[in-house]
């Protein structure tokens, strides 16, 4: 988990449910558990702090003028269609509503996100390869 600079790791099928946490110390804490129900799955608070999320600088939050993409899905982020291909995005791209803006793998399919808002990114919050929550911010983007 050190390695590939993960804090946490969650699998689970229809009769087990494994969940790795790695805390600030870097020991892991696993937990394992079979439930007799499938378990419905609870996205992290917007709050907790993730490896893939860097802390925005108090300019960009207190500007009004910058809004977030958010992820719609759990998945993995990927930020070219292909590793030979550029970015759908980069800081200074300009997005219109429902322009790509990357794709999120989730249960073997690729689904592309469309950006919900129109303006320029002007920072991209995501490593590509990295594991993403539901509403997890994936880009911040200069609207207006």
């Amino acid at each position: 988990m050190k390695k590939s600079d993960l804090s946490e790791f969650e699998i689970q099928d229809q009769e087990f449910k494994l969940r790795i946490k790695r805390d600030v110390g870097g020991r892991a804490a696993p937990v394992a558990s079979a439930p007799a129900a499938p378990v419905a799955y609870a996205p992290a608070p917007a709050s907790a702090p993730g490896p893939a999320t860097a802390p925005a600088p108090a300019a960009v939050v207190a500007d009004p003028n910058i809004k977030t993409i958010n992820s719609p899905m759990v998945g993995t982020y990927y930020s070219t269609p292909s590793p030979e291909n550029p970015a759908f995005v980069v800081v200074g791209s300009q997005v219109k509503v429902d322009s790509t803006v990357c794709i999120i793998e989730a249960m073997k399919v690729m689904n592309e996100i469309p950006s919900e808002i129109a303006g320029t990114i002007v920072e991209c919050l995501v490593a590509n390869g990295t594991s993403v929550e539901f509403g997890q911010p994936l880009f911040r983007v200069k609207v207006g």
